[in-house]
C-alpha cells in the first residue's frame, strides 16, 4: 500500500489536500543565500532592459524583478498563457535552452512605437508578421546580452537566440523534469505594463554558486581562533594598586577626605585589560595629552605574579 492510498483509507476525504511527492535528490528550492545572488543579477538585468527598451522603443520603460524561484520545465511552462511569445535562447554546450516569455501583444506594442506609431493597448495576442519578428529578435538580442552581462561570472557560456515560439505547451525548451531558475518581471512601456518571464536552465547557473552552506576545516582552528582575537577590541585602563577598605568608609566619604593608596611612588602603573594587569607603564605625554610608557610587558608580568 503507498501513502497516497493509506491517506485515503484513514483520513476523511473532505478537505484533504493531495499529497505531492517530493524527489530529495533533485530539490526544487533555492537556499537563501543562493537566491539573493539571484535576485541581485536579475535586478540588474530588469534595469539593464527597462533602458534598452526606453531607448529601442523610444518610449520611458521601466523593467521591475519581482520574484526569483526554481521549478522543473513542466511546472513552468503550466505557468504560462497558452498563446504567448517564448524566446528560445541557446547556451553554449548544453541540451536546455533558456526563455524570455512575455505577451505577444506587448510586443506588437512595442513594435508600433519603434516604427513612430501611438503603441495603443488594445493589440492581440497573435504571431509576428517577418518584419515584426525581425524587429523583436533583434530587441532580445540585446536583451540577451544585457542578461549574460549581468549574471557575470554565473554564467560563463555564450548564449545566442534560437527562435521564437508562440505556444507554451509545444516549446519544448528543455525535458520536463529539468529544472529552470525563473525570474518573474513587470514591464511598463508608458501607460502599459505587462508580465515576463526569463527561466534559465540551474545547471547554467548553481554550479557556479557554490555550496549553500560551505563548512571549513578544523585542523587550523587554533590559527583561526588566534586571528580573529587578534582584531577584536578592548579597552585598556591605566590604574593603581587596589585599596581594600570597609563598607563604611565608603559610605562615609565626603569632599575633603583622603584616601590613602597602597601604591609605591617608585612603582610604575598597571596596564589592565578588563581588570587584569597585563604590564606596567609609567606617566608621560603624548603632546597636549596624557600618555604612558610601557616599561614591563605582558610576559614579565605574569613570571612576576606566577613566582
Amino acid at each position: 500500500m503507498t501513502v497516497q492510498e493509506q491517506l485515503s483509507i484513514s483520513a476523511p476525504t473532505r478537505g484533504v489536500s493531495p499529497v505531492e511527492l517530493y524527489d530529495f535528490r533533485r530539490p526544487t528550492t533555492l537556499a537563501r543565500e543562493h537566491t539573493r545572488v539571484l535576485e541581485l543579477a536579475f535586478e540588474t538585468f530588469a534595469r539593464q532592459w527597462g533602458t534598452q527598451l526606453t531607448a529601442k522603443v523610444r518610449v520611458m520603460s521601466q523593467v521591475t524583478c519581482e520574484l526569483v524561484s526554481m521549478h522543473n520545465y513542466d511546472e513552468y511552462a503550466a505557468s504560462l498563457p497558452a498563446t504567448t511569445a517564448m524566446v528560445l535562447c541557446s547556451i553554449e554546450g548544453l541540451a536546455p535552452k533558456a526563455v524570455i516569455q512575455f505577451p505577444t501583444s506587448a510586443a506588437l506594442s512595442w513594435v508600433v512605437n519603434m516604427l513612430g506609431g501611438t503603441g495603443g493597448g488594445g493589440v492581440a495576442e497573435r504571431k509576428f508578421t517577418q518584419i515584426e519578428h525581425a524587429l523583436v529578435r533583434r530587441l532580445m538580442e540585446d536583451a540577451l546580452e544585457d542578461l549574460h552581462y549581468s549574471l557575470g561570472s554565473l554564467l560563463g557560456a555564450p548564449m545566442s537566440v534560437d527562435g521564437i515560439q508562440y505556444n507554451s505547451q509545444f516549446a519544448q525548451a528543455a525535458a520536463t523534469q529539468d529544472l529552470m531558475i525563473v525570474s518573474i518581471f513587470s514591464i511598463r512601456v508608458g501607460e502599459h505594463t505587462a508580465k515576463a518571464t526569463v527561466a534559465v536552465p540551474a545547471e547554467a547557473l548553481l554550479p557556479q554558486l557554490g555550496e549553500a552552506n560551505p563548512t571549513s576545516t578544523t585542523a587550523n582552528a587554533k590559527q583561526l581562533i588566534h586571528d580573529q582575537m587578534a582584531w577584536v577590541p578592548v579597552d585598556v585602563s591605566v590604574q593603581l594598586a587596589s585599596a581594600r577598605v570597609v563598607p563604611s568608609m565608603i559610605l562615609g566619604l565626603k569632599v575633603g577626605d583622603v584616601l590613602p593608596i597602597p601604591h609605591p611612588q617608585h612603582r610604575p602603573l598597571d596596564v589592565a585589560v578588563d581588570g587584569h594587569p597585563l604590564a606596567r607603564a609609567a606617566v608621560g605625554a603624548n603632546g597636549s595629552r596624557l600618555a604612558c610608557v610601557v616599561v614591563n610587558g605582558p610576559a614579565a608580568t605574569i613570571e612576576e605574579k606566577t613566582a
